[in-house]
């Protein structure tokens, strides 16, 4: 029996944890630590040592190689070198959503992507609004990109990272919104462009997308070309970080198949059995291979985008000197004034402004994916400028301004947030009634199982008609559905007439020998209407599961042995074993336990806790709601 902190795990969740949740999880603590680099910045900017802050990110450094240099100061490395890294993740996440997660359909694009846009334009227009006819309106870039470490770190504190529709929506918002300000750095705060790069760094980026197709090479061929883009658009003028941002948005993504996975083992088993440089090679090549380049990359990347790159980029360029008169100046500068302004209220009613007429029937009349008082919440938690607005300040300003504008982007840091706060308490206090009618106006969740479950033929504990199912896809050999097994027991019990549980096959015949065998004789169990007396059998004695075991097994359940026998021995049911593997790999399933709510996937760990959560969650969606009064 599994024990430790993986007992309680899918196997899905053991060799690939579920990246919504691990994104979530290094948002709160990336959020925390640039939260960190951003004072240790400003302190050391105000403390007897701050002319070695200018000095220490002013020093040059360049990369040369024979008549040919590039070369830049500290804070430009960070800034446009260690940064595409931070939007390549982004990237890299979005493409994940678009591939899997609930922006494969694609209709579902229109509410975020116009609130993407909404609230840039609603942000610039208020910014613009007070700065109209002076100096400090060239930068108005400044106020309309929202920073997506902090937006979503702040949105996991806020939320305790369980609001992931919200996040996912958020996400979204913020791709684009990167997207249309690294346009607008490079048209109109780049200097003067060099076409001769900028068609280099198109080359590049269509032998990225030609890479796609490629063979197991193409890895090491897309990074060269990933680096070739970034040098052509340092040579162009235009801000290199895009090429992260491009890079992330082309690498797809996709589950591990059961195909892919069975041949890992196969060769893993051969250079067990034979451990030469060749075998070990397509082992690792074959493992390897089986995870998306997409979510490699992502695990390899965020730990060090998130604890690392962008703590490093506040501390480069947060340090702020105040004095007197720097603080009295940015109280009545239009251009701190303005900053605040368009992220702290124009942001917000942009995004919700936006969104609510891409849900009206002239639009398409696309439901939103989370209800309208938690979309606020959201649009608020949009309002904090950081990396890009610090970018594009120290692009359009010098001097004293650019001070200004950076005690503007300091002060959304901290009020966005705040309101983001009220905005979430307001929601915990609503009245049932409105909440309920707000839920029945969301979008449903995307059904990830691709066979309905069909009371003639599925195996059914609990009330054939309850109105929420979990879905277990299993093997009998599997020592973690035999961890389940206690869990599911609980819920059961706990839930009465409003769950009912569902068994599928999944025997994994690669690495478990008798899994087959155990499902055939469940099935023909089944055929003498003792199928879950035989299943609960099986998953207790995982060990004895050999043939002449199966058969001790039905002896116990006083089965008729000679029916039994001649079932397990003609194999009449393996094609019913078949149809529930056919049905996991239409569901994009490859490791055991896989659960499924209510058609939607489970991902992460299968404890009582979490799977109550789910479980009420699905039963609160279906729940009628309140009319009008």
């Amino acid at each position: 029996m599994p024990s430790g902190a993986d007992g309680g795990r899918t196997a899905w969740a053991r060799n690939l944890a579920a990246p919504i949740r691990r994104f979530l999880h290094a948002e709160t603590g990336g959020a925390i630590v640039l939260v960190g680099a951003t004072l240790v910045a400003l302190l050391w900017a105000n403390s007897p040592w701050s002319d070695s802050y200018a000095s220490v990110w002013g020093m040059r450094l360049a990369i040369s190689l024979g008549d040919h240099a590039i070369a830049t100061d500290l804070r430009g490395w960070v800034n446009e070198g260690l940064m595409t890294l931070f939007f390549l993740v982004v990237g890299l996440e979005a493409k994940r959503e678009l591939d899997l997660g609930e922006l494969r359909e694609r209709r579902r694009l229109t509410v975020p992507v116009m609130a993407g846009l909404g609230g840039m334009v609603a942000a610039a227009a208020v910014y613009l609004a007070i700065n109209a006819g002076g100096d400090g309106a060239a930068g108005w870039g400044a106020a309309v990109s929202t920073d997506t470490a902090l937006a979503l770190g702040a949105l996991a504190l806020l939320t305790h990272g369980r609001a992931i529709r919200l996040r996912v929506f958020l996400l979204t918002v913020v791709v684009i919104d990167d997207l249309v300000a690294l346009a607008v750095i490079a048209i109109a705060y780049s200097d003067a462009i060099d076409p001769v790069a900028l068609a280099v760094a198109v080359g590049f980026f269509a032998v990225l997308l030609a890479l796609r197709y490629a063979g197991s090479w193409r890895g090491p061929a897309a990074a060269a070309a990933g680096v070739g883009m970034w040098l052509a658009l340092f040579e162009s003028g235009i801000d290199p970080v895009i090429t992260g941002l491009l890079v992330g948005l082309v690498s797809t993504a996709y589950p591990p198949s059961r195909d892919d996975l069975e041949r890992s083992t196969e060769r893993a088993r051969s250079f067990r059995e034979q451990p030469t440089p060749e075998l070990a090679y397509q082992a690792r090549a074959s493992l390897t291979s089986a995870i998306s380049l997409n979510e490699r990359l992502q695990y390899r990347l965020l730990p060090w985008t998130s604890q690392v790159i962008v703590p490093l980029f506040a501390l480069a360029n947060a340090g702020v000197h105040f004095d007197g008169d720097l603080l009295s100046g940015a109280a009545a500068s239009r251009v701190t004034i303005g900053i605040v302004a368009a992220y702290v209220v124009g942001k917000p009613l942009g995004i919700t402004g936006a969104a609510w007429i891409a849900t009206r029937r002239a639009m398409g009349g696309q439901r939103p994916t989370v209800t309208w008082p938690v979309l606020v919440g959201g649009a608020a938690a949009a309002g904090i400028g950081f990396t890009v607005s610090l970018l594009v300040a120290s692009l359009a300003f010098t001097g004293p301004t650019l001070d200004e504008a950076k005690i503007g982007v300091l002060v959304t840091a901290l009020a966005s947030p705040a309101v983001s706060w009220v905005a979430f308490a307001i929601v915990r206090h609503l009245p049932d009634e409105l909440r309920a009618r707000q839920l029945g106006a969301v979008a449903g969740q995307i059904v990830d199982l691709a066979d309905d479950v069909d009371p003639g033929r599925d195996h059914i504990r609990g009330p054939v008609d309850a109105p929420v199912t979990l879905i277990e896809y299993g093997d009998f050999e599997c020592p973690y559905c035999a961890a389940a097994e206690p869990v599911i027991a609980r819920l059961l019990e706990a839930f009465g007439a409003e769950l009912r549980y569902v068994w599928r096959h999944l025997p994994l015949t690669d690495v478990h020998p008798n899994a087959q065998l155990a499902a055939e004789a469940a099935e023909a169990a089944a055929r003498q209407g003792a199928f879950w007396e035989m299943h609960d059998r099986l998953l207790a004695h995982q060990d004895d599961l050999a043939v002449s075991d199966l058969y001790r097994h039905a002896a116990a359940l006083e089965l008729d042995l000679e029916r039994f026998s001649d079932d397990l021995g003609r194999r009449r049911t393996a094609p019913r074993v078949a149809e529930d593997v056919a049905g996991a790999d239409a569901s994009g399933v490859s490791g055991t336990p896989t659960f499924f709510v209510n058609g939607r996937r489970h991902q992460g760990v299968y404890d009582v806790d979490t799977l109550t959560r789910e479980i009420k969650a699905a039963a609160g969606a279906l729940r009628p709601v309140p009319p009008s009064r």
